[in-house]
């Protein structure tokens, strides 16, 4: 620090606010980063267990309850609902309390929609709802139940954000509405994933917990809650015991598949129908899917797909070839679309005391019951205060009935008639003050007899409460019949409580060979000098027919089936795989082979050929180590490929050749340097392996393995020379000795091309 500069930093600390301190940044970050965090998880993205709600979904709703929107009356804008939420209790951006309030007012979205919306909220498409100015809502019936008693003391309430109103924490929610609905959210390190349910299998189930706490999640499962229950239907395909064990932990995933069906059509034809679609899957994004899947022929067994829905959904599937069982046409569609799916479960929510946790099902209904008594606890309570308020005003009515005449005395000639009436009957200030407030009209006899009865019948009910509170079992019967009534309201005969996906067993698998489904045509292979792939229907005789960019050249052409695998060798030694039917065809140049796998610049195709599986391949590099190697062994399944042959630094794979057999006795290896160098030895001294460097083949001073093959001890070694001509030695016994040897000079006309050529 510059000299001066001590006394004047100290002279500022000292002026500095108390409120403000210093403190490593490390920590204040981290401080800071922690409360964000926290503030996440508890105000944004994770529901209540007791309500199933998030901050703005409850300020929403009870904002439209403030504003009077019952089920019955009119719609109002969307975007009044919006402001009021924003100015009153959620001072954030008006889109996201948009989509919030968007999302419970769709069907497709909400298995109960909390909202009800007149308008354009969005379709099952994927497209968005128009904006809130064009929009209306309301509450709905389920909406009701869920703020149903909370002018009743009910729930707690707390400061708005400005500290200039009140808002509930939670709604005293008279059905489990978080499975119910259920909700997704991201946090800070957490997220939660509740899939929807049925209603009334939660209610029975709550039932059932109520006589038996600790029940199983096994008798949960079993003979109530059945699985999700999706707003688009859906067959669960999922088998119980896993939903037994997602549901007894908090975490799983359950398998859910559309609902089809088969429809004939004449001569034999058939079509198949889809009529429900899995949940939260966008259905102009299927069809537009399987389109790309049909075209670029992945799925071959498809000859169309078209949409033929109107407010139902009717998904039209066209078999390429009437020959395929529409069971294994659709095994095979569901694996490759998203007409199968799985939707995940993980019961991460809030506890009653705001704490994060994954919950099980037994405790997340548990956490229900719990807030069902506390609420019916404080209602009571609540009512009792009532009762005692509306007693002590009715006994004071009762006194000035029994002495009416010097009631009207007081209130005439007194002064001050309050004091009088207080001190002559010994009345309180409240029902000192009822009976100055009361009318004339209320003074006739039978309006005191109205009075005796809402006495005793007050009284009545004062016992009963006062009971209530003191009997836990009778609480829980009370809770017990108030849930067997708002079941009725989702009875699962009615429309909105019908359950709509289908429990099915699990499907056998159906083992499905796309292969044997793609139909088989011939093709040619064409891959170019500088790596441009590409197809040609048919087998081209003529390669003279087959034309390439300017500066390109003929490279590797092979002749396949549209069924069928090209292997591709690659100087690095890996084998890179490819189906043929998702090669490029057409007239065109194709496609640089670099985009299809992970081939480096500095690398090349050393080989090309069809996979048919069972051969043997002989494999060898630069640095002259070779093995002979399993053809079932090197296919890869991504895009990297499969390492097979290990290269060595300044090395290069450059033989691989291909064998209809294991080699034998009979079998003879001839290996060829750039030293002009030809040696021969038995294969069997030649490991197999599945991956590695191998063994040496010929010892190669000053240069490199150039090329090697095999050949029967029977026949004479051959080459072709650069016209293409077959040369043969028949003396070759004379290159014979041990693996590794340096060899001798290649025979007299031997290739100057260092080469033995392609058999």
């Amino acid at each position: 620090m510059p000299a001066g500069c001590d006394a004047l930093y100290s002279r500022g600390m000292s002026d500095l606010n108390e409120d403000i301190f210093l403190e490593p940044l490390s920590d204040a970050l981290s401080r800071r980063y922690l409360a964000y965090a926290l503030s996440t998880i508890t105000s944004r993205a994770l529901p209540d267990v007791r309500d199933g709600l998030k901050p703005v979904q409850r300020r929403i709703l009870y904002a439209m309850l403030q504003m009077k929107l019952t089920p019955t009356g009119a719609h109002k804008k969307s975007a009044r609902v919006v402001g009021d939420v924003i100015g009153k209790y959620h001072p954030h951006g008006d889109a996201s309390i948009y989509d919030a309030l968007v999302r419970m007012a769709q069907d497709f979205a909400s298995r109960f929609p909390l909202v009800d919306g007149q308008g354009n909220f969005g379709n099952i498409d994927g497209d968005n709802a128009a904006a809130m100015r064009y929009t209306e809502c309301r509450t709905t019936e389920g909406t009701m139940l869920l703020l149903e008693g909370i002018d009743q003391d009910t729930v707690d309430f707390r400061e708005n954000y400005d500290g200039n109103d009140t808002e509930p924490s939670v709604l005293p929610a008279a059905f489990p509405n978080l499975l119910a609905n259920g909700t997704t959210g991201i946090a800070v390190g957490m997220a939660t994933s509740i899939p929807p349910h049925n209603v009334a299998e939660l209610i029975d189930a709550a039932i059932h917990i109520i006589k038996a706490p600790n029940a199983k999640a096994e008798t949960l499962v079993e003979k109530y809650v059945k699985g999700p229950d999706f707003p688009t239907g859906g067959v669960l395909v999922e088998p119980q015991a896993s939903m037994i064990e997602a549901y007894a932990t908090g975490r799983g995933s359950f398998r859910v598949r559309a609902r089809w069906e088969k429809e004939e059509l004449t001569r034999g034809k058939y079509q198949i129908v889809i009529t429900e679609i899995p949940y939260q899957v966008q259905k102009s994004r299927l069809i537009e899917k399987i389109a790309e899947l049909i075209q670029t022929r992945k799925l071959p067994i498809l000859s169309d797909v078209r949409d033929e829905s109107a407010e139902d959904i009717r998904l039209v599937l066209e078999p390429k070839s009437q020959n395929i069982d529409a069971a294994v046409l659709m095994e095979t569609v569901f694996k490759l679309t998203d007409l199968e799916s799985r939707i995940s479960l993980n019961l991460n929510v809030l506890d009653a005391q705001g704490t994060p946790r994954v919950m099980s099902l037994r405790e997340v209904l548990q956490a229900f019951l719990d807030h069902r008594k506390e609420v019916l606890v404080r209602r009571s309570n609540y009512r009792l205060g009532k009762i005692q308020h509306r007693l002590e005003i009715l006994d004071g009515y009762l006194i000035a009935f029994l002495n009416l005449d010097e009631v009207i005395r007081i209130i005439r000639e007194e002064d001050e008639p309050k004091k009088e009436l207080m001190a002559t009957f010994k009345l309180t200030d409240v029902q000192a003050e009822a009976i100055l407030n009361m009318r004339l009209r209320s003074l006739r006899k039978l309006e005191e007899m109205e009075l005796k009865t809402e006495h005793k019948e007050l009284k009545k009910e004062q016992k009963e409460l006062n009971a209530l509170l003191k009997s836990d079992d009778a609480q829980w019967k009370k809770i017990t019949d108030e849930l067997r009534e708002t079941r009725k309201s989702f009875d699962p005969k009615s429309g909105i409580g019908k359950r709509r996906t289908e429990i099915a067993d699990a499907p056998a698998e159906i083992e499905v060979n796309l292969d044997d489904l793609i139909e088989k045509e011939p093709v040619t292979v064409i891959l170019s000098d500088k790596g441009w792939v590409r197809t040609m229907k048919g087998h081209v005789e003529n390669m003279a027919d087959i034309k390439y960019k300017e500066g390109d050249k003929e490279g590797h052409v092979l002749y396949a089936m549209t069924n069928e695998k090209v292997m591709l060798f690659g100087t690095n030694g890996k084998f890179y795989t490819l189906d043929v039917r998702d090669l490029p065809g057409g007239r065109g140049n194709g496609e640089p082979i670099r985009l299809m796998i992970d081939l480096g610049n500095d690398e090349s195709i050393a080989e090309v050929f069809v996979f048919k599986g069972g051969r043997t391949l002989l494999l060898a590099s630069t640095a002259g180590h070779g093995f002979f190697a399993n053809e079932d062994d090197i296919l890869a399944t991504t895009k990297k490929g499969k390492q097979v042959l290990n290269v060595s630094s300044g090395s290069e794979a450059i033989v691989c050749r291909l064998m209809d057999e294991a080699p034998g006795k009979d079998t003879m290896l001839a290996s060829l340097g750039t030293n002009r160098k030809l040696l021969i030895f038995p294969a069997e001294e030649l490991p197999t392996m599945s991956r590695g460097k191998g063994v040496v083949l010929q010892k190669v001073t000053g240069g490199s393995l150039a090329d090697a093959k095999t050949f029967s001890k029977k026949d004479e070694l051959s080459w072709k020379d650069r016209a293409g001509r077959v040369q043969s030695e028949a003396g070759w016994k004379d290159w014979l000795g041990k693996r590794a040897q340096a060899g001798k000079i290649v025979p007299k006309g031997f290739s100057r091309t260092l080469s033995f050529g392609k058999d």
